[in-house]
């Protein structure tokens, strides 16, 4: 009996990993890749081109990045079925992904057979999840969140920026700056800028600039 191929168009930035990708789904005879992007404008261009079924996204992209690039693809076609396969494992990352649409989350160190499950199981109309990001998604819930601004002083902090410095690049006060980075402090449970920062790389709140 013929079963339909389900296409799927890989986004990655390197291509030693794309041509890893690549082979790991040429081992599933009903998959099968129809084109590969190395960012994110060429994404959502290659996806309006083949329309595939399944889109493999990474996250850190030159340009526009993973998950304005998921944006921009649902916004003309709402049902795009979307996976992100990323190095970050944080829970900003993950929680951020799904709010933008993805569908599945997969982890580059996983095995082959991890992602052709994910790709059947989303193509198949399920959200799919490992069972460590579902764990980490429900310890995000326990968390308090920070704030808009609360997330401007924490990337500029992440900029090395001082509080004199932080005030004059959102135009506020240097008190209020002092004020933001206590509350930052109190919701990431950390003391000092050296401990928020290591705590925000490890939940995805910020990443290092590539």
């Amino acid at each position: 009996m013929y079963r339909s191929q389900i296409s799927v168009l890989c986004v990655d930035d390197h291509q030693l990993m794309r041509e890893g990708i690549v082979r790991i789904i040429a081992m599933d005879p009903d998959v099968t890749v129809v084109a590969e992007a190395a960012s994110g404008e060429e994404a959502v261009a290659l996806f309006q081109q083949f329309r595939p079924n399944i889109t493999l996204m990474d996250l850190q992209l030159k340009g526009m990045n993973g998950l304005h690039a998921i944006d921009a693809i649902r916004e003309t076609v709402p049902t795009a079925r979307i996976i992100v396969l990323t190095m970050y494992e944080g829970d900003e990352n993950i929680y951020r992904a799904l709010q933008a649409g993805a569908a599945g989350y997969v982890l580059k160190d996983s095995v082959p057979e991890d992602l052709l499950r994910v790709i059947h199981a989303v193509h198949a109309g399920q959200r799919s999840l490992p069972p460590s990001v579902e764990a980490k998604l429900a310890a995000r819930a326990n968390q308090p969140s920070l704030t808009a601004r609360e997330m401007d002083v924490l990337e500029l902090l992440a900029k090395g920026m001082r509080n004199k410095e932080i005030a004059a690049a959102l135009l506020i006060a240097e008190e209020t700056t002092r004020a933001h980075i206590k509350a930052i402090f109190l919701k990431l449970n950390v003391h000092d800028r050296t401990a928020a920062l290591t705590e925000a790389l490890r939940r995805g709140l910020v990443h290092m600039p590539r």
